[in-house]
């Protein structure tokens, strides 16, 4: 017998899935342009850095970068119910590369709500990962960007930051949100596959938000995807060849 408690779960379920929908319709026309007049995120030197690369002063101090208000935040991002407070599993395809994925919802519910919420509409398929890092100890692959240039979309921002490990030690198969430097409140679509041990050293606004990890195919990532390199063999840069998100799925 279904319990009273479990019929206002199921209710506040399918109202959290029927407004994922419904702003799904509203943003396929403009997800076509996102870029246009968008930020950069890019992580550099082990902190995230978000400007606008369209304007007269890119590569400007990213604090003078104006963050969405609060208004303009809850517009879009979903209500972190829509994580159910539950652990998602599922799969990445990036050049051909399949990777079993696995989403903490309990531990960061908001992030992985904004996942999830991008993974049903599609978002992801055709993105790319822009950059790669190859240091030791900074091992890094940041995905995510529609341009292919690590273009963010400014109206898709939201915190708080959840999850960040206390060591500033992210391990090897971490999935994390990029954001931009000093800015708790500005996770967005894009995140980074830790394929090697790295640490990144906390901001002022904290660490950076663990939604969860791969499972498998990390061992294949690293050597039909990462071993290409970066451009100009760089230690940090777009990768040597390109890099897309080929499929996400989320059960």
């Amino acid at each position: 017998m279904v319990t009273k408690q479990e019929q206002q779960r199921r209710v506040r379920d399918y109202r959290a899935r029927q407004a994922v929908h419904e702003r799904a319709k509203r943003r396929r026309v403009r997800d076509s342009i996102v870029g246009a007049g968008a930020a950069l995120v890019v992580l550099l030197g082990g902190t995230a850095l978000l400007w606008d690369r369209q304007g007269p002063d890119a590569g400007a101090d990213p604090a003078a970068t104006p963050a969405p208000t609060e208004t303009q935040a809850e517009s879009i991002v979903p209500d972190p119910a829509l994580a159910e407070g539950r652990t998602w599993t599922g799969s990445m395809t990036i050049n051909g590369v399949e990777l079993g994925v696995e989403l903490d919802g309990e531990a960061a519910p908001r992030a992985v709500s904004g996942i999830v919420y991008d993974v049903d509409r599609g978002y992801y398929e055709g993105s790319t990962c822009h950059r790669l890092t190859t240091s030791e100890g900074f091992s890094v692959l940041q995905c995510g960007s529609l341009d292919g240039q690590g273009g963010g979309d400014p109206s898709f921002m939201y915190g708080p930051i959840e999850n960040a490990p206390a060591d500033d030690l992210y391990a090897e198969g971490t999935i994390a949100m990029a954001r931009q430097s000093g800015n708790a409140e500005s996770n967005g679509h894009q995140f980074f596959i830790v394929y090697g041990d790295t640490t990144i050293p906390s901001d002022a606004a904290g660490g950076y938000t663990v939604v969860g990890q791969v499972t498998s195919g990390l061992d294949r990532l690293r050597d039909d995807v990462i071993s290409a390199g970066t451009e100009g063999g760089v230690p940090d840069g777009p990768p040597a060849e390109p890099v897309t998100i080929e499929g996400f799925d989320l059960q």
